[in-house]
């Protein structure tokens, strides 16, 4: 059975002291996690809100409705100027999201503070 999707929005600042949003998922991403993911991260200002990080370790499972959720917030990031980094996949999950190409869009990274570093 598919556990809800939540999210979070938290504000952090990298080392070197630019603002970063992070949204944490919970649960289970899939086509009814639309409102959790994208909605999320439609609320954020695009004008000010330049550095993304998405934290997946709160998530057990993503099917492939909820990597097209994925993909579709990366697209919208880049089409804003948003620089977005992924953390906290599980090697399964970092294996699929290299295949379908979300590296294009994204670093993945194995935790929070090797993503802020990178930013």
């Amino acid at each position: 059975m598919q556990s809800e999707t939540k999210s979070r929005v938290n504000q952090l600042t990298t080392p070197a002291g630019h603002p970063v949003a992070v949204l944490r998922f919970e649960g289970d991403i899939a086509s009814t996690s639309k409102d959790a993911v994208l909605g999320v991260y439609q609320t954020l200002p695009k004008e000010t809100t330049k550095l993304i990080l998405l934290d997946f370790t709160g998530v057990d499972y993503i099917n492939s409705s909820g990597i097209a959720l994925v993909i579709q917030l990366l697209i919208e990031a880049s089409n804003a100027g948003q620089k977005v980094y992924c953390f906290g996949l599980s090697a399964h999950f970092t294996k699929v999201f290299t295949m379908v190409g979300i590296t294009k869009y994204a670093g993945l990274f194995p935790t929070q503070a090797e993503a802020l570093a990178a930013l």
